[in-house]
């Protein structure tokens, strides 16, 4: 199935696509809830068996649910990044010739119609530049650098998301924690300090597990953060260099005429 990342439509069902896509390998988890303990003892002399990882995060209750889906919108936008965070997609190839060669042969509407048939970061910057052609390199410079500016908050943006949920999906596995305590000290409240061994590590057992899994949604979240931010920095100055390249004749011609030296002999 071929997507069009341009346009907001297309994005729209970008992000559809890939929340759904996410979500068909997350949720099953749901559905694996573990058998209540204590009901079906083992016999004296079974080993225990150590409990799986999707049996763990089955264990983390509602917080715990909740940060697997928030670990779903990651994996959507992280995907979602990949796909609209690349150089062809920013800077399409040949854009920048094809313009260039344009106001070399002085057809700024031929050079703005090149950019509205490839829509894109570079071609947004080099439109802004070609409508300011009649106030010289000053003003089309100044229009470009708010254009590249513009773009880059665009971008980072979504990417913030990404480092929104790394922030609170820690935040939710302490919070898991905290009501797995509190769940501990209630039984030890209501029993009047009579209660069990095994009764207690449930609460203690729930609350490891939300931190656990507050900390596997986190780390990779935060490290996706740091690779697209790098990746934005990088294509973004790469942009601005390329925007820069393309009216460079523009900028040759602005220079002020020098003037002729003053003859010789002439009267002061």
């Amino acid at each position: 199935m071929k997507l069009c990342l341009n346009g907001r439509h297309g994005m729209k069902s970008l992000r559809i696509v890939l929340f759904v896509a996410a979500s068909a390998c997350v949720l099953p988890l749901f559905a694996q809830a573990p058998a209540p303990r204590g009901t079906a003892p083992l016999p004296a002399a079974a080993p225990r068996q150590v409990p799986g990882f999707f049996y763990l995060l089955a264990e983390g209750g509602m917080i715990g649910h909740t940060i697997l889906l928030l670990s779903v919108v990651a994996v959507s936008l992280s995907i979602e990044q990949l796909l609209t965070i690349r150089r062809n997609t920013l800077m399409p190839p040949g854009l920048a010739e094809k313009v260039r060669d344009h106001l070399r042969n002085g057809q700024p509407a031929q050079a703005e119609q090149a950019c509205k048939l490839q829509p894109s970061t570079l071609a947004y910057v080099l439109q802004t530049g070609i409508a300011e052609l009649d106030g010289g390199w000053s003003v089309v410079e100044k229009a470009m650098e708010d254009a590249v500016a513009e773009q880059a908050a665009r971008l980072y943006r979504k990417a913030e998301y990404i480092s929104v949920i790394g922030n609170i999906a820690p935040m939710l596995g302490l919070l898991g924690t905290v009501v797995g305590m509190i769940e501990t000290f209630a039984t030890v409240a209501d029993t009047q300090g009579a209660a069990r061994a095994g009764d207690l590590a449930d609460g203690i057992y729930k609350a490891l597990v939300t931190t656990v899994e507050g900390l596997v949604v986190a780390i990779p979240t935060l490290a996706a953060f740091a690779i697209f931010r790098n990746r934005i920095d990088g294509l973004i100055a790469e942009t601005a260099y390329v925007a820069q390249h393309v009216f460079a004749p523009l900028r040759r011609g602005s220079a002020p005429p020098r003037r002729p030296p003053p003859a010789a002999g002439a009267a002061s």
